[in-house]
């Protein structure tokens, strides 16, 4: 089914090409009644990220409405001020709304003491909001260290060493609604320079840990309700994303290791091999199936 966004030509051009459906909000039927779900989106590249999460939504089969949120107390500077007051809300605009789903991206800032991030006040009460007036709400990466820290008091501890590259990843508890059709194993990219303890979750009887990962640690959290869902890696990763992170950081003459299980024989002169995107899209889809049911 057609996801429901702004017309944006850019998006319309990549995502069409690869076979998904788009249609402009203003021109979409008001009989019928679409999911709807809201995306703040924190990355500093936020076109990418929303091509990223535009391309998993789409392999579903319910009309979804799309609204992409940015902060209003920090302005990216990556993207320009037209691209956002075009195709961006703040939270002032919307809080108001109801939304069935709700995506957090992450944000390049775990080196940062929660309440040091300039715009953590803003993303409590965006957070705070999402309990009232969400169905469910789906938190990545930073997104998720964040949501736990806030609703739950789970910190997060720093790494000497970036987890980064791809892991193959257990399932906890295949019967979930949410790993349905999940294999045994299965792959998704990380990656951040912090992490959470599984202590530190098990003492919480709401908290449901669904899978982890030997190498990369905890990986897919949720609440019993399904209110709330923790994934501390990026399973939304287009094919050259951690490419792109390592040459940025090679480039910045900072000290990062060949992502891991990423490039054929681990040499970066080698393509990347994309072994996540089945259980990507399969995530996502799981969690707009959910949404149509709450």
């Amino acid at each position: 089914m057609p996801l429901l966004i702004p017309q944006n030509n850019s998006l319309y051009e990549v995502l069409t090409c690869e076979g998904i459906s788009l249609i402009d909000k203003s021109s979409f039927n008001k009989n019928i009644k679409p999911l709807k779900v809201l995306i703040l989106n924190l990355m500093p590249t936020k076109s990418e990220t929303e091509i990223q999460l535009l391309r998993v939504l789409g392999f579903n089969n319910h009309y979804i409405e799309i609204t992409f949120l940015t902060t209003k107390t920090y302005t990216s500077k990556n993207t320009s001020k037209e691209h956002l007051d075009t195709f961006y809300k703040t939270f002032d605009e919307i809080k108001d709304e109801f939304f069935d789903g709700m995506i957090i991206t992450g944000a390049p800032v775990e080196h940062l003491e929660f309440e040091n991030v300039i715009y953590w006040n803003e993303l409590k009460d965006i957070m705070d909001y999402s309990s009232k007036n969400i169905k469910s709400t789906f938190h990545i990466c930073w997104g998720a260290q964040a949501g736990l820290y806030h609703h739950y008091g789970i910190k997060k501890y720093n790494l000497s060493k970036k987890v980064f590259g791809v892991f193959p990843h257990k399932s906890n508890k295949p019967y979930s609604k949410l790993l349905n059709g999940f294999d045994d194993e299965f792959f998704a990219p990380h990656s951040r320079y912090s992490y959470i303890k599984k202590d530190d979750l098990l003492g919480l009887d709401d908290l449901e840990i669904l899978s982890e990962s030997d190498e990369a640690g905890i990986y897919i959290v949720k609440s019993k309700d399904l209110k709330n869902i923790f994934v501390t890696g990026h399973s939304e990763y287009d094919s050259y994303t951690l490419y792109n992170e390592y040459k940025r950081d090679i480039d910045r003459n900072i000290d990062i290791q060949i992502p891991k299980n990423y490039f054929l024989n681990d040499n970066p002169n080698n393509k990347p091999i994309v072994k996540w995107r089945s259980h990507s899209n399969l995530l996502f889809y799981n969690w707009i199936k959910i949404l149509n049911s709450l």
